[in-house]
């Protein structure tokens, strides 16, 4: 987020000061705005580490109910391994993408925005 906040021009932010903003209307009018698709990237990489960490859960849940997806695959590929059920752990497997896969195409039009505007230099 840092390098996209200092590929923006200064000119945006002098002009807004000039038109009568202060610092909070500028980043709230001009800023947010245009930060919108690395916001979009953020939450998407966030998400989507959050939704498969395996570690996190695995030191501090001890509740078998509260189990992440990521927890219950791997439980239950270790017990799929000695049967042949891995038409199933497969199934599984796709159930734990479709959240990520659906985020993605719905923030894909985002995504496309900032790869416009990184193209615009001013």
């Amino acid at each position: 987020m840092r390098q996209f906040y200092m590929g923006i021009p200064r000119e945006l932010e002098d002009a807004a000061r000039i038109d009568g903003c202060n610092a909070y209307s500028t980043w709230l009018r001009i800023m947010v705005p245009l930060t919108k698709p690395v916001l979009a990237t953020v939450a998407v990489f966030c998400f989507m580490w959050t939704w498969n960490d395996f570690m996190g859960p695995l030191i501090y849940l001890t509740d078998e109910s509260k189990r992440t997806i990521a927890l219950g695959l791997s439980y239950f590929q270790g017990s799929a391994r000695s049967s042949p059920e891995m038409h199933l752990l497969m199934a599984a497997t796709i159930y734990s993408i479709i959240p990520c896969v659906l985020l993605f195409f719905v923030s894909q039009k985002v995504f496309v925005k900032g790869i416009v505007f990184t193209g615009v230099k001013g």
